[in-house]
Protein backbone atom coordinates (compact mmCIF):
# COMPACT_ATOMS: atom_id res chain seq x y z
CA UNK A 1 0.00 0.00 0.00
CA UNK A 2 1.08 3.24 -0.45
CA UNK A 3 0.41 6.39 1.42
CA UNK A 4 0.80 10.20 0.30
CA UNK A 5 0.25 13.06 2.51
CA UNK A 6 -1.75 15.49 1.09
CA UNK A 7 -0.97 18.29 3.77
CA UNK A 8 -3.09 18.46 7.38
CA UNK A 9 -4.86 15.37 7.83
CA UNK A 10 -5.49 14.58 4.20
CA UNK A 11 -3.90 11.00 2.75
CA UNK A 12 -4.61 8.97 -0.28
CA UNK A 13 -4.10 5.14 0.35
CA UNK A 14 -3.32 3.40 -2.82
CA UNK A 15 -3.75 -0.49 -3.49
CA UNK A 16 -4.59 -2.59 -6.53
CA UNK A 17 -4.74 0.54 -8.62
CA UNK A 18 -7.32 1.92 -6.69
CA UNK A 19 -7.26 5.36 -4.50
CA UNK A 20 -9.31 5.55 -1.10
CA UNK A 21 -8.60 9.54 0.21
CA UNK A 22 -9.09 10.40 3.77
CA UNK A 23 -10.37 13.75 4.82
CA UNK A 24 -9.80 15.55 1.46
CA UNK A 25 -8.95 19.15 2.66
CA UNK A 26 -7.84 20.36 -0.52
CA UNK A 27 -9.57 23.75 -0.68
CA UNK A 28 -8.21 26.51 1.05
CA UNK A 29 -5.37 24.06 2.36
CA UNK A 30 -2.01 26.03 2.07
CA UNK A 31 -0.33 22.23 1.97
CA UNK A 32 -2.11 20.65 -0.60
CA UNK A 33 0.03 20.15 -3.29
CA UNK A 34 -2.55 19.66 -6.03
CA UNK A 35 -5.91 20.88 -6.95
CA UNK A 36 -9.27 19.50 -6.06
CA UNK A 37 -9.82 19.02 -10.09
CA UNK A 38 -6.51 16.61 -9.52
CA UNK A 39 -7.66 14.40 -7.01
CA UNK A 40 -9.03 11.20 -8.09
CA UNK A 41 -11.04 8.31 -5.25
CA UNK A 42 -12.51 5.72 -5.75
CA UNK A 43 -13.71 5.97 -1.91
CA UNK A 44 -13.35 8.59 0.57
CA UNK A 45 -13.41 8.34 3.95
CA UNK A 46 -14.26 10.96 6.52
CA UNK A 47 -13.11 11.57 10.06
CA UNK A 48 -15.50 13.94 11.45
CA UNK A 49 -17.25 17.00 10.11
CA UNK A 50 -15.03 20.15 11.01
CA UNK A 51 -14.41 21.75 7.54
CA UNK A 52 -10.90 21.07 7.31
CA UNK A 53 -11.60 17.40 7.38
CA UNK A 54 -14.76 16.95 5.16
CA UNK A 55 -12.71 19.29 2.94
CA UNK A 56 -14.11 18.44 -0.49
CA UNK A 57 -16.04 15.29 -0.07
CA UNK A 58 -19.15 16.30 -1.57
CA UNK A 59 -17.43 17.58 -5.11
CA UNK A 60 -15.08 14.90 -5.18
CA UNK A 61 -17.63 12.18 -4.54
CA UNK A 62 -20.27 14.32 -7.06
CA UNK A 63 -17.57 14.32 -9.60
CA UNK A 64 -16.01 10.71 -9.31
CA UNK A 65 -18.64 8.32 -8.17
CA UNK A 66 -16.42 7.57 -5.26
CA UNK A 67 -18.73 6.61 -1.93
CA UNK A 68 -18.57 8.80 1.35
CA UNK A 69 -17.68 6.55 4.69
CA UNK A 70 -18.54 8.69 7.47
CA UNK A 71 -20.95 8.57 10.72
CA UNK A 72 -24.38 8.72 9.73
CA UNK A 73 -25.35 12.27 10.41
CA UNK A 74 -22.74 13.32 8.25
CA UNK A 75 -23.36 10.44 5.18
CA UNK A 76 -27.10 11.96 5.45
CA UNK A 77 -25.95 15.38 5.44
CA UNK A 78 -24.08 14.85 1.96
CA UNK A 79 -26.46 12.33 0.73
CA UNK A 80 -28.77 15.13 0.74
CA UNK A 81 -26.73 17.16 -1.32
CA UNK A 82 -26.17 14.33 -3.72
CA UNK A 83 -23.17 12.46 -2.88
CA UNK A 84 -22.66 8.76 -2.51
CA UNK A 85 -22.18 7.54 0.91
CA UNK A 86 -21.85 4.74 2.87
CA UNK A 87 -23.49 5.72 6.72
CA UNK A 88 -21.83 3.85 9.34
CA UNK A 89 -21.08 4.08 13.07
CA UNK A 90 -18.42 3.23 15.54
CA UNK A 91 -17.19 -0.75 15.28
CA UNK A 92 -18.55 -0.29 11.85
CA UNK A 93 -16.73 -1.99 8.78
CA UNK A 94 -17.59 -1.53 5.09
CA UNK A 95 -15.48 -3.31 1.95
CA UNK A 96 -15.47 -0.91 -0.26
CA UNK A 97 -13.01 -0.09 -3.58
CA UNK A 98 -10.63 -3.39 -2.47
CA UNK A 99 -10.14 -1.76 0.83
CA UNK A 100 -11.85 -3.17 4.47
CA UNK A 101 -12.68 0.48 6.33
CA UNK A 102 -12.95 0.14 10.46
CA UNK A 103 -14.31 2.78 12.08
CA UNK A 104 -13.08 3.62 16.05
CA UNK A 105 -13.84 6.58 18.34
CA UNK A 106 -12.10 9.87 18.60
CA UNK A 107 -12.20 12.36 21.51
CA UNK A 108 -13.28 15.58 19.73
CA UNK A 109 -16.38 17.12 18.29
CA UNK A 110 -17.48 16.99 14.95
CA UNK A 111 -19.94 20.30 13.51
CA UNK A 112 -21.17 21.28 10.25
CA UNK A 113 -21.26 24.90 9.56
CA UNK A 114 -23.76 26.09 7.57
CA UNK A 115 -25.53 29.27 6.67
CA UNK A 116 -23.98 30.76 9.55
CA UNK A 117 -25.41 27.99 11.53
CA UNK A 118 -24.05 25.27 13.28
CA UNK A 119 -25.01 21.51 12.16
CA UNK A 120 -24.31 18.47 14.54
CA UNK A 121 -22.05 16.56 12.74
CA UNK A 122 -22.64 13.17 14.85
CA UNK A 123 -19.34 11.93 16.11
CA UNK A 124 -16.06 12.40 15.34
CA UNK A 125 -14.18 8.72 14.26
CA UNK A 126 -10.54 7.00 13.18
CA UNK A 127 -10.56 4.66 10.43
CA UNK A 128 -8.62 1.16 10.53
CA UNK A 129 -7.94 0.42 7.04
CA UNK A 130 -6.93 -3.24 5.92
CA UNK A 131 -6.11 -3.91 9.77
CA UNK A 132 -2.88 -2.35 8.59
CA UNK A 133 -3.11 1.48 8.65
CA UNK A 134 -4.73 3.58 11.43
CA UNK A 135 -5.92 7.30 10.94
CA UNK A 136 -6.55 8.76 13.65
CA UNK A 137 -8.55 11.64 12.67
CA UNK A 138 -8.80 14.93 15.49
CA UNK A 139 -7.86 13.32 18.74
CA UNK A 140 -6.99 14.08 21.71
CA UNK A 141 -4.85 11.30 23.52
CA UNK A 142 -7.13 8.41 25.02
CA UNK A 143 -6.72 4.87 26.67
CA UNK A 144 -8.92 3.12 24.30
CA UNK A 145 -6.27 3.42 21.76
CA UNK A 146 -4.67 0.81 23.19
CA UNK A 147 -7.59 -1.44 22.36
CA UNK A 148 -7.42 -0.32 19.00
CA UNK A 149 -4.22 -1.19 18.68
CA UNK A 150 -4.69 -4.97 20.71
CA UNK A 151 -7.86 -5.56 18.60
CA UNK A 152 -7.13 -3.76 14.51
CA UNK A 153 -3.22 -4.69 15.37
CA UNK A 154 -2.89 -1.52 12.77
CA UNK A 155 1.19 -1.31 11.56
CA UNK A 156 0.96 2.10 11.08
CA UNK A 157 -0.80 5.29 12.97
CA UNK A 158 -1.44 8.72 11.21
CA UNK A 159 -1.48 10.57 14.25
CA UNK A 160 -1.88 14.40 14.56
CA UNK A 161 0.86 15.95 16.73
CA UNK A 162 -0.07 19.99 16.36
CA UNK A 163 -1.71 20.81 19.67
CA UNK A 164 -4.56 22.83 20.60
CA UNK A 165 -7.37 20.99 19.18
CA UNK A 166 -5.87 17.63 18.91
CA UNK A 167 -2.57 15.51 20.81
CA UNK A 168 0.45 16.92 20.69
CA UNK A 169 3.94 15.65 19.96
CA UNK A 170 4.71 14.34 23.46
CA UNK A 171 0.59 12.66 23.91
CA UNK A 172 0.80 11.02 20.06
CA UNK A 173 4.27 9.43 21.40
CA UNK A 174 2.48 7.81 23.93
CA UNK A 175 -0.38 7.18 21.44
CA UNK A 176 2.20 5.70 19.24
CA UNK A 177 3.01 3.46 22.44
CA UNK A 178 -0.06 2.61 23.52
CA UNK A 179 -1.10 1.41 19.66
CA UNK A 180 2.20 -0.53 19.43
CA UNK A 181 2.81 0.51 15.97
CA UNK A 182 5.65 0.01 14.20
CA UNK A 183 5.81 3.16 12.36
CA UNK A 184 4.14 6.46 12.77
CA UNK A 185 3.07 9.10 10.17
CA UNK A 186 2.64 12.67 12.07
CA UNK A 187 -0.23 15.01 10.91
CA UNK A 188 -2.30 18.36 11.29
CA UNK A 189 0.58 20.48 11.83
CA UNK A 190 2.16 23.43 10.53
CA UNK A 191 -0.69 23.98 8.38
CA UNK A 192 -1.87 27.33 10.46
CA UNK A 193 0.21 29.25 12.76
CA UNK A 194 -1.82 27.76 16.04
CA UNK A 195 -0.71 24.04 15.47
CA UNK A 196 2.79 24.69 14.78
CA UNK A 197 5.01 21.38 16.16
CA UNK A 198 8.47 20.12 14.99
CA UNK A 199 7.87 16.23 13.70
CA UNK A 200 11.78 15.91 14.75
CA UNK A 201 10.57 15.83 18.29
CA UNK A 202 8.51 12.90 17.35
CA UNK A 203 11.28 10.98 15.96
CA UNK A 204 13.42 12.10 18.78
CA UNK A 205 10.48 10.44 21.29
CA UNK A 206 10.04 7.21 19.88
CA UNK A 207 13.52 6.31 18.39
CA UNK A 208 14.22 4.52 21.99
CA UNK A 209 11.02 2.69 21.39
CA UNK A 210 12.12 1.63 17.76
CA UNK A 211 9.29 2.86 15.80
CA UNK A 212 10.38 4.69 12.96
CA UNK A 213 8.58 8.00 12.27
CA UNK A 214 8.37 8.99 8.64
CA UNK A 215 8.28 13.03 8.25
CA UNK A 216 6.43 13.68 4.78
CA UNK A 217 6.08 16.83 2.88
CA UNK A 218 2.81 17.28 1.28
CA UNK A 219 2.88 14.99 -2.06
CA UNK A 220 6.16 12.75 -0.43
CA UNK A 221 4.47 8.94 -0.36
CA UNK A 222 5.55 6.10 1.21
CA UNK A 223 5.20 2.33 1.07
CA UNK A 224 3.79 0.14 3.69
Amino acid sequence: MRITWLGHSAFELEKDGKVLLIDPFITGNPAAPKGVSEIRADAIAVTHAHGDHLGDALEISKRTGAPVIAIFEIAQYLAGKGANTMGINMGGEVEVAGFRVAMVPATHSSTIMEGGRWLPGGCPAGFVIDNKVYHAGDTGLFYGMKLIGEYYRPEVALLPIGGFYTMDVRQAAKAAELLGVKAVIPMHYNTFDVIRADPRELERLLEPLGIKVYILRPGESVEV
